[in-house]
């Protein structure tokens, strides 16, 4: 009787951890730092930690590391922009790996993303390098690049 009810916490224990939203989930996940940093200078961070559902292409740490110091550190203080940028990675929607067609998408920046899916799934030139990562308000895509609305 002990063993079922260490069983039974345990399990609870682990679907509670489950339980994050997107920045919470991209947080635990160690690849993602500048993106969080980032969503804390554009003021984003209560948003996607809200009702949702939301998609998120979330670039890597390398992601970032690609665009030029000076470029990015411009980007981190311009919070509009800085914001502009970061909600053209995000979807309104739940949208799970096998759900994914080629086309355009609308963000929630208002602009259109392009996704490819010949040779794996490109996000306007991105390639999606990890899918369906849950969270409790949505789902993460990995992207190795990040993404540039048209301004």
């Amino acid at each position: 009787m002990k063993k079922l009810l260490v069983i039974t916490t345990l399990s609870l224990a682990a679907l509670s951890a489950q339980a994050k939203d997107i920045v919470d989930t991209a947080a635990a996940a160690g690849q993602f730092k500048t993106l969080a940093a980032a969503l804390t200078a554009a003021g984003l961070v209560d948003t996607l930690k809200g009702k949702g559902p939301f998609t998120v292409f979330a670039p890597t740490d390398a992601a970032f590391a690609k665009i030029p110091k000076a470029d990015l550190d411009a980007l981190l203080a311009d919070k509009a922009k800085l914001s502009a940028v970061l909600t053209y990675h995000v979807v309104g929607a739940k949208v799970m790996a096998k759900d994914v067609k080629a086309g355009k998408v609308k963000t929630v920046q208002g602009s259109e993303l392009t996704i490819a899916t010949t040779g794996g799934v490109m996000v306007d030139g991105a390639k999606v390098t990890a899918t369906d990562i849950v969270a409790d308000n949505g789902v993460i895509h990995v992207i190795d690049t990040v993404v540039l609305p048209r301004m």
